[in-house]
């Protein structure tokens, strides 16, 4: 184990339900069963100790700025009222310039949630699988429903002249059965600022879709890849795709802001709905207990959290991407009965990726010189 550097980053589980049904959500469709037993939403009490922590937090190490990130389930089903009480009290009571994100399916985003966030200066991340068939595929209500509609209309409201400037941008997860292109075609109608393309979760014991342990195929990178072309290619960008952004980044030198790609200096820390101080919730959906950090902010402050001791697999430390990818999402390294010493997997498409990517900017390098 080591000690943990400063936090800047809080991922607020304000809500832990959710108003759909993705049938590839990581809470609640993997094996993580721990939210049946949590509270479906974060007391008063909790968020007051919270904040303590997250003040107390900051004058140890005296940080100017920490990020809080409302997250779920779905956090607008806290209600506008119990939101509302928590920005009030992170703005009065922490030392430091905070900045809030909320990260939303757009189910319930209307003109009183935004002007709340408007109020508090909340940016608003919402979740859109591209084109309707391609959204309503996998994020449906829970009586089958898509929820493209609702979605798209959420983010009309959201990309409107009021309150465009709270938008953070938009999340996709990868759907190999849909045309990459037109999924990055619709996400760019909204002119997003940021493009998240998510890998879905999975692991050796439970394989994400398309991807079998041990083949050589890359159906991800195949995926992907056109759509970094079309991106790096534009000029002037018309958004930033992050995992391509981090990517380029690594290559030339630099340290990741992307869980799952290289190693973050300052990994985000989650709070549960009842107070619980875990690590990724991402690694909880193949083995829950890994997260497990036994503290929570009634009793413990964050500098108690330690972090494992990353440790790659030997392919990785010989791979010549490893710089960029990093060994891959921990998650997606997990084998049963072996832990997460294990090449990602989805190796293959990793390596591909990033090296095509680099490829590019070789080309591009070599040319300018």
């Amino acid at each position: 184990m080591r000690a943990r550097p400063p936090t800047r980053q809080f991922v607020v589980k304000l809500h832990s339900r959710c108003d759909l049904a993705c049938d590839y959500c990581y809470v609640y469709e993997m094996a993580d069963r721990r939210w049946r037993a949590q509270p479906a939403v974060m007391s008063e009490s909790t968020a007051h100790d919270l904040v303590s922590r997250v003040a107390e937090h900051v004058r140890a190490h005296d940080l100017d700025q920490v990020d809080i990130v409302l997250h779920g389930g779905e956090p607008l089903l806290a209600g506008p009222a119990r939101i509302e009480s928590l920005l009030r009290a992170a703005t009065d009571r922490v030392p430091a310039r905070v900045a809030f994100t909320v990260q939303t399916n757009g189910m319930r985003l209307d003109e009183r949630f935004l002007g709340l966030f408007a109020e508090w200066g909340v940016r608003v991340g919402v979740s859109l699988d591209g084109t309707k068939a391609g959204h309503d595929r996998h994020r449906t209500r829970r009586d089958g429903r898509g929820s493209h509609d609702a979605v798209t209309a959420a983010l009309g409201k959201l990309t409107g002249p009021d309150f465009r400037h709270l938008f953070a941008g938009l999340l996709c997860v990868v759907d190999l059965a849909v045309d990459p292109l037109a999924t990055y075609r619709e996400l760019l109608r909204f002119d997003p600022p940021v493009v998240d393309f998510l890998l879905p979760h999975g692991s050796w014991s439970a394989p994400p879709p398309g991807r079998h342990p041990g083949d050589p195929a890359t159906p991800y990178a195949d995926w992907l890849m056109p759509v970094f072309d079309q991106w790096y290619g534009e000029s002037p960008p018309r958004t930033v795709v992050r995992q391509f952004a981090e990517v380029i980044t690594l290559w030339l030198g630099g340290t990741s802001g992307v869980e799952g790609l290289g190693e973050q200096a300052s990994p985000p820390l989650v709070v549960a709905t009842d107070g619980a101080i875990e690590l990724s919730d991402i690694v909880a959906a193949v083995q829950p207990d890994a997260v497990d950090t036994g503290l929570n902010v009634a009793t413990d402050p964050f500098d108690a959290v330690v972090l494992p001791t990353p440790r790659l697999a030997s392919e990785c430390l010989a791979c010549p991407v490893v710089a960029a990818c990093g060994g891959g999402h921990p998650a997606h390294r997990y084998r049963a009965g072996a832990g997460f010493e294990n090449p990602s997997v989805y190796c293959p498409d990793l390596f591909r990726l990033t090296s095509h990517v680099r490829a590019r900017l070789a080309h591009d390098l070599a040319a300018l010189t």
